[in-house]
């Protein structure tokens, strides 16, 4: 692995990145990339394999376009953040320490982890979205606790203190409990790929942060524990958006934050990166692209995305650095 890392670096010293072989999965998030497709040119011929879409906008036309393109399509899937469901669930909502409902931090709206009837209707979904379309995988989405972590400055309440949290947390460690609640939201949706669509790879999009991070904010505030989940998950996405969360000047951050989730999950673990190279808050520059690209695509990745095709789609300058970058290391 060094000497893979020493032969990048130099390839990139020069100007181009060399071939990565350990790179399978050349990503696009965020809709269907027509203007790759145009004056007849494919997918492939852009680097691109790969193209994850969020579940309301799957379609079987377009699942049959992508794939025919040579494509992997990948849905993404809203697990706790279909705020819609509190209009006529209100009981749904999480509650703060004080037993009031807990506003939603810069607009994000979280649900309650336990709310029997949400859980059902998600569950459902899910299983409906794999009957009926023939994806390669779908990726779990917003599956944290109410908060809202993906901006330098996050805000992260304390939740849910409702009766049945309360109840069902008597007598344990509060972070363990509930780190095991999402856990297990995981293991079900696995169940139910298992069940109906077996080959689909499982993935989650996730906070990017370490375990020790922000006081361990990762388990204490927004429960998740990615080593538990890895008995189910397939594939994780870390979201290391460098230019959104503070490190516009250091794309190197994301490098480091997939290192350190290679050490944490250990050498088996599949990880492919979502990276930020459309604008939302500190823009990134065409300049910054190969850099940001060239990180994303270290080991212990096997695979990158870029965030996302809504923010690139109108940026000629952009996609072509990125199609330059996912042509050169095929």
């Amino acid at each position: 692995m060094r000497i893979l890392i020493t032969l990048l670096l130099a390839a990139l010293a020069f100007g181009e990145p060399a071939a990565r072989p350990h790179i399978k999965i050349r990503g696009i998030y965020g809709g269907v990339p027509t203007a790759l497709m145009e004056k007849g040119r494919t997918l492939k011929e852009s680097g691109v394999n790969a193209v994850w879409i969020g579940e309301r906008g799957i379609t079987a036309e377009r699942v049959a376009l992508l794939q025919a393109q040579g494509a992997q399509v990948f849905a993404e899937f809203n697990t706790l953040h279909r705020a819609d469901y509190l209009k006529e669930h209100p009981d749904a909502a999480p509650i703060g320490k004080d037993g009031k409902r807990a506003a939603a931090p810069h607009g994000w709206q979280g649900i309650c982890p336990t709310h029997p009837g949400y859980r059902k209707w998600r569950m459902d979904a899910f299983r409906k979205l794999l009957k009926t379309h023939a994806l390669d995988g779908v990726w779990l989405d917003y599956h944290h606790a109410h908060a809202s972590w993906e901006r330098a400055d996050p805000d992260l309440p304390d939740t849910c203190y409702c009766k049945r949290c309360l109840a069902q947390s008597k007598d344990k460690d509060w972070v363990t409990w509930r780190c095991g609640v999402f856990t297990d939201w995981v293991r079900e949706f696995a169940a139910i790929r298992d069940e109906v669509r077996p080959k689909a790879l499982l993935g989650t999009f996730h906070c990017p942060w370490t375990d020790t991070e922000r006081d361990s904010a990762l388990s204490r505030k927004l429960a998740i524990d990615l080593r538990a989940q890895a008995r189910y998950i397939d594939v994780f996405s870390p979201m290391p958006y460098h230019a959104r969360f503070g490190h516009a000047s250091d794309p190197a951050w994301i490098s480091r934050q997939t290192k350190w989730l290679g050490e944490h999950l250990g050498k088996a673990a599949r990880i492919w990166p979502i990276v930020q190279l459309g604008d939302w808050g500190e823009p990134v520059p065409v300049k910054q692209i190969a850099s940001v690209l060239d990180h994303a695509t270290r080991p212990p990745s096997t695979g990158v995305m870029v965030f996302a095709w809504s923010k690139l789609r109108k940026k000629p300058d952009k996609i072509a650095a990125m199609v330059k970058f996912y042509r050169s290391i095929r």
